[in-house]
């Protein structure tokens, strides 16, 4: 949409910069850019279809979220969580999420357990079809449909945002995804939560992230420069 002046106003460009910023986002929370991966404005303004500078506003909100890093020398980069990073954003999973399950447990309600064996369905479905993307994205999507049982969209968004650096931290750290993978946390936690077990609920939360952290390995990848686009096709602007 345009004033009357003619210019694009600023919700017209923010919407032009979504779908693009949105395509980016679920690349790299997903693996298919992995840390360290080189993002040049001019590769990408190409693939996508719009100005560099368009490109830039949208690299500059994912360096916000810190899902990128910004530098004068080397350009953007997918974010490579330290290790201490890595440590501390998964203790701050811990503390967070299982302060909120008592809220969790107090609304939980049938259509919420459903919605969650769903989840789980479909996850698992994932890794035996080897979809290591849908089942990155589904386990995120678990966790963040358990806590958005509490009613509490400010802590929501918090956990969208750690699950999002997340993310990142097994795509630098965990061992490679492989096809076999089982759900059976997600499903202990659905079981618990049904017998409204708060303990034992929490104490198996607490559990699945100790696991998750102990499969780390910190060891850094090379940097690559990856087929944008293969990754984006048919994703440009309209």
């Amino acid at each position: 949409m345009k004033s009357e002046t003619g210019q694009r106003t600023a919700a017209d460009l923010n919407d032009r910069d979504e779908p693009i910023y949105q395509a980016l986002l679920n690349a790299i929370v997903e693996h298919q850019l992995p840390p360290g991966s080189k993002l040049p404005e001019e590769a990408l303004s190409e693939v996508f279809g719009v100005s560099r500078t368009g490109i830039r506003k949208v690299l500059q909100r994912l360096a916000a979220v810190q899902m990128i890093t910004l530098s004068p020398r080397r350009g953007a980069q997918v974010a490579t969580p330290g290790v201490e990073e890595a440590r501390d954003i998964f203790t701050t999973r811990n503390l967070l999420e299982c302060a909120n399950l008592p809220a969790v447990v107090a609304h939980v309600q049938p259509p919420h357990l459903a919605a969650l064996a769903g989840l789980i369905a479909e996850e698992q479905q994932a890794h035996e079809q080897n979809d290591g993307a849908a089942a990155i994205r589904l386990s995120a999507a678990f966790h963040i449909q358990l806590q958005a049982i509490s009613g509490n969209q400010v802590l929501t968004e918090m956990v969208t945002r750690l699950t999002q650096r997340s993310s990142l931290v097994i795509a630098a750290w965990g061992a490679p995804w492989q096809r076999g993978c089982r759900c059976d946390h997600h499903d202990r936690l659905v079981e618990l939560l049904r017998q409204k077990d708060l303990p034992a609920l929490t104490a198996a939360l607490q559990h699945h992230f100790e696991h998750i952290v102990a499969s780390l390995h910190f060891e850094r990848s090379g940097e690559t420069l990856p087929d944008f686009a293969r990754l984006f096709a048919g994703k440009g602007a309209t």
